[in-house]
């Protein structure tokens, strides 16, 4: 409306020679600008380019070409975008530029001259660089606003490994569903803006548009949220409001727990796992390849096929023992034979890996043990407990953690046979010998699966060792995501 008010009509020329004529008289005013005022007013004005648009005519032919080629990669963000139309007299269009405007420069993007525009048929120019030249010329002639720059710079790329499930769909806290993004436990997300405190915009690393996820804070409140005593009975009870979640949780129970060591499984099974920062690296060699699994599903066998394979690229560690060695056992062959008062102490200052007792004597792998075989050279192959995974995820081991997942009952009685057929199994499995061995793998899989790198289901050893192998030679030829605290 305030645009209306302050319509003027538009002066135009009535002769085609204006420009000449306004050039004459900017030659015979030169030197009487030097020495009288009005005449040199009577020049700046002749010169502004807003005046020299009025004369100019219709087939005034367009400014100096600019150079060709394709529009370059600035490194700034265009903060506005302006598309300046020139026109001749009479309100003919005589071209068209579009500007983009940096934090620190103008560019001019595109340039169009107006037989490029509906009504004409020459061919699209682009141009950058020169064409500044027509800006600062005056050939633009409209207003174009200053670019502010941006408070802060761009921060670094934040890449996360979900450890959870999530449909926007099924979310009653999400603002707009339609705006949310699905992933599932094991995808790559890069977050693309974390200003929010509860909903980050986020795009898979494969590809497609952004949407929005739980942030940390938000998942973390929503795990760690625990009803009141008096809230607990009916299933059907009504899902807390975006409000109670996304606001302070003050008021209601929280679970309170004493850490204890001989309780860590226990701990670790309560672990709040949300997202993981991680790192795209190239391809490199692993220290370290741990086989986590049920026992009884093929992991000893797994290992040891693996290093006969390749002698020179693969080993593994010999384990401690308290126990006195037998008359036809070596140290160093099957075991390390220590006291158990030397065990003990190593135990208790933390130089172990893993251990328990047996029979009234001590075993363990010790921590010192792993790392000669990756000082020699070669990947250490390990098959140990899953609370052990916790202390070998470091930058120093950077472990390839494989779960060897069991397969059915049946299956596994009928490997059992086959085994035992073929003389390298001596104890038969029973029907809830092989029905624990599942549930055991099940309850690994819920207490760990986020430290998994691949999970293999191990219903032919053969097959199962084919696909291992070829997973170590993946990670020789393919770049890795790891946990940004291996790189930084």
């Amino acid at each position: 409306q305030a645009h209306e008010r302050r319509e003027e009509t538009k002066l135009e020329a009535v002769r085609d020679n204006n420009l000449e004529l306004v050039q004459d008289i900017l030659r015979d005013i030169g030197h009487l600008a030097r020495q009288d005022s009005a005449a040199a007013e009577l020049a700046r004005i002749l010169r502004e380019p807003h005046f020299q648009d009025v004369p100019r005519p219709p087939c005034q032919p367009p400014p100096a070409p600019v150079p060709h080629g394709p529009l370059p990669t600035y490194p700034m963000s265009l903060c506005a975008l302006a598309m300046c139309l020139t026109r001749a007299a009479g309100g003919a269009p005589r071209g068209c530029v579009c500007v983009g405007v940096g934090v620190h420069t103008r560019v001019c993007l595109c340039a169009w001259h107006s037989s490029c525009l509906p009504h004409g048929h020459a061919g699209e120019t682009e141009a950058w660089g020169g064409a500044i030249r027509m800006m600062q010329s005056g050939e633009c002639r409209c207003p174009v606003a200053r670019a502010t720059p941006p408070a802060d710079p761009p921060g670094p790329q934040v890449f996360v490994k979900c450890h959870f499930d999530y449909d926007p769909a099924t979310d009653s806290l999400i603002p707009c569903k339609e705006a949310g993004l699905k992933f599932t436990a094991g995808d790559l997300l890069q977050i693309v803006n974390q200003d929010d405190p509860n909903w980050w915009q986020a795009c898979h690393v494969e590809g497609g548009s952004a949407g929005l996820v739980p942030s940390q804070l938000l998942e973390e409140k929503r795990k760690a949220f625990v009803k009141r005593d008096a809230e607990v009975a009916p299933t059907s009870a009504p899902v807390p409001s975006a409000g109670a979640l996304c606001g302070s949780l003050s008021g209601k129970r929280k679970k309170r727990m004493m850490y204890l060591t001989t309780k860590n499984a226990e701990f670790d099974r309560h672990e709040l796992l949300i997202y993981e920062e991680v790192a795209r690296m190239p391809p490199f060699r692993r220290k370290t390849l741990v086989l986590i699994g049920a026992q009884g599903v093929g992991r000893r066998s797994l290992k040891n096929k693996l290093i006969m394979s390749d002698q020179a690229r693969y080993g593994t560690t010999i384990p401690y023992t308290s126990r006195k060695p037998k008359e036809s056992e070596k140290d160093g062959h099957g075991y390390r034979f220590v006291s158990r008062g030397e065990m003990e102490a190593d135990i208790k200052a933390g130089r172990y890996l893993e251990h328990g007792e047996y029979e009234g004597n001590l075993y363990g792998t010790k921590i010192d043990s792993i790392r000669a075989v990756v000082e020699a050279g070669k990947m250490c192959i390990l098959d140990v407990n899953p609370q052990a995974v916790k202390v070998l995820r470091t930058a120093e081991f950077v472990p390839y953690v494989v779960f060897i997942e069991a397969p059915g009952p049946e299956t596994l009685r009928a490997m059992n046979r086959a085994a035992l057929e073929s003389g390298v199994a001596t104890k038969q499995l029973t029907e809830a010998d092989a029905k624990r061995t599942v549930e055991e793998s099940d309850r690994i899989q819920r207490g760990y699966g986020h430290y998994f790198d691949l999970s293999l289901t191990n219903d032919d050893l053969e097959r199962t060792f084919g696909r291992l192998r070829e997973a170590m030679d993946r990670l020789r030829a393919q770049p890795q995501w790891v946990p940004v605290s291996w790189v930084y």
